[in-house]
């Protein structure tokens, strides 16, 4: 097993808390900031893999709930991991299924020892505990899996929140033991990330913070955000958990986002972004470009012969035109949604990628504020 050092941190940002690092797995280096595809069945919609490797996605992000559904985690194990399953040989990384789960008010029950729940699909009762996704990630084989956890939902009260915290703070040490007294099954090392809660309150946000990173966990998401607080209080507890969590390993924020808050949030001295937002967009003809965001069904594309965004080192960014994307979507064309997803992905790594060489020349926050003027005034 290869105990190279997980993360090196390269370079901060002088102007800024912006950094850049290499996250060191077995399936390849991950240069950061990073952001990951979500392919959350094993696959990133509308998008093949081969497509992804062109664009230069480093890491897919896929989701135990939905695996662990289908196709089973003894499909997987057959396959020999996700891995092989989806012909994916770069790192993966897998949420635990904690937020799909708690999105399921009408079909699950809490409880100190888990969460029992209903399966969206077709109604059959399961219970996730910490020890059982710690399980079924070695099963799926990701190179870095997370936590069981709450994710609590917005608004909730103070006192919600902490007994919130007592729970994922209790999974989180259990997930722990069952990560350490487990191996991995198919030859290659796995990391375990430890989950930051405590709402929107400062002061659980700390409390829970200092408990956790007490933890001897590889890196720490920020979680609970993005779930509906207005967007000033979501930078406000973003930043003061990236400022309270150890330099010295990977900072992830789950489920962030559109391109300004992406950009925020790296200035911050955040790593690591997910987010749906690029495809499901896409799906509904949104396109993000450097010269601003595109509703690609607007009359006034009808004859545009500019490409999609010459900028942008992709495939279906420049070699099709708007005026020809406009005529798939309005004529219901699979290849639209095609065109339009892989665009988008590509833009997403785009952005992560040129923030990553700013940083690298101390001049990302003159660019971030220049980026984001012209594209906020041209969407």
């Amino acid at each position: 097993m290869n105990n190279k050092k997980f993360f090196d941190l390269i370079h901060q940002d002088s102007q800024s808390s912006a950094r850049a690092g290499i996250i060191h797995t077995q399936h390849g280096d991950i240069e950061t900031p990073v952001f990951m595809p979500v392919g959350t069945q094993g696959t990133v919609k509308a998008i093949e893999q081969r497509e992804l490797e062109e664009i230069g996605a480093q890491i897919l992000l896929s989701n135990t709930y939905h695996l662990y559904l289908r196709p089973g985690p003894d499909v997987l194990q057959e396959f020999g991991g996700l891995h092989k399953f989806m012909n994916w040989h770069r790192p993966i990384l897998t949420d635990s299924g904690g937020y799909q789960v708690f999105s399921l008010t009408q079909l699950r029950k809490l409880k100190p020892e888990g969460v029992i729940f209903h399966s969206h699909i077709d109604g059959s009762e399961h219970i996730f505990t910490p020890e059982k996704v710690v399980e079924i990630q070695r099963l799926i084989g990701s190179d870095i899996m997370m936590v069981l956890d709450e994710c609590p939902p917005y608004p909730a009260d103070e006192e919600y929140i902490k007994q919130s915290n007592e729970i994922s703070l209790n999974w989180a040490k259990r997930s722990r033991f069952a990560f350490e007294y487990s191996s991995p099954l198919y030859n290659h090392q796995q990391f375990q990330f430890g989950i930051c809660q405590g709402g929107i309150f400062p002061y659980y946000r700390k409390e829970y913070i200092k408990k956790i990173t007490d933890i001897d966990f590889d890196g720490f998401a920020i979680g609970g955000v993005s779930v509906g607080e207005p967007k000033d209080k979501m930078y406000e507890i973003a930043g003061l958990s990236a400022s309270l969590l150890p330099a010295d390993k990977p900072r992830y924020l789950m489920g962030v986002g559109m391109p300004e808050d992406i950009l925020e949030a790296i200035s911050m001295g955040i790593d690591m972004f997910d987010c749906v937002i690029p495809t499901r967009n896409a799906r509904n003809a949104q396109l993000f470009t450097t010269r601003g965001k595109i509703n690609i069904r607007n009359a006034k594309y009808r004859y545009s012969k500019e490409l999609i965004d010459e900028n942008i080192q992709c495939y279906a960014s420049q070699n099709f035109t708007l005026g020809y994307l406009r005529h798939l979507f309005i004529s219901n064309e699979i290849l639209g949604l095609q065109l339009a997803s892989f665009h988008n992905v590509a833009f997403f790594l785009w952005l992560v990628n040129t923030a990553r060489e700013k940083i690298l020349n101390n001049e990302f926050n003159n660019w971030k504020n220049d980026f984001l003027y012209y594209y906020q005034n041209n969407s």
